[in-house]
């Protein structure tokens, strides 16, 4: 089932909401996305291919221009046709069992999507989860990291969207937020 699932309603611009639901991030009506990009700023499969296919050729054309983004470090764009203002290219760690710092550059992720969104004067921004498709992390660590720095970043920010692909995903997001926020 498609659509939203706030884990507290959404009634317009509420300072430091946090809402987790199921859907497409290429459909979202914010500030600036997050993707889950590649190195090398190239496209590619999953998120990172759907977001690149539905802005259109002139985010690739801005990517190339930057040349590339080291793994927990961020870059913006413009968004090119899709409703967000920017689009904020962020690549995720390949998952190695834990031990090669996978949980600092995934936590780098978030906090530098964050401070890249503030600098550029987003006050809602969405995500997707970042590095648990083909790169392997494991899902309830990584969720446990997004929602932890969401919840430190949601005085920054109007409105911070979750968008889950799955309805497995989703429920993690749900359980999670719903430990950290007892």
């Amino acid at each position: 089932m498609q659509g939203r699932i706030a884990v507290r309603p959404y009634r317009g611009a509420v300072m430091g909401q946090i809402i987790i639901k199921r859907g497409d991030i290429t459909k979202e009506d914010v500030d600036a996305i997050v993707n889950a990009a590649n190195t090398g700023l190239k496209g590619g499969g999953g998120v990172d291919g759907a977001i690149h296919r539905s802005a259109g050729p002139s985010v690739m054309e801005e990517c190339r221009g930057i040349g590339g983004c080291e793994t927990g470090e961020a870059v913006i764009t413009t968004a090119g046709n899709l409703l967000a203002r920017n689009i904020i290219h962020t690549p995720g760690p390949v998952w190695y069992g834990g031990h090669s710092g996978e949980s600092g550059l995934l936590r780098n992720c978030y906090i530098n999507s964050f401070k890249c969104a503030i600098e550029n004067g987003s006050r809602t921004i969405a995500f997707t989860a970042i590095s648990t498709g083909i790169y392997g992390f494991p899902v309830e660590e990584a969720t446990r990291i997004a929602l932890e720095e969401g919840i430190k970043h949601r005085g920054d920010f109007d409105r911070i969207v979750y968008v889950c692909f799955s309805a497995r995903d989703l429920d993690v997001y749900q359980k999670i937020y719903e430990e950290l926020t007892k």
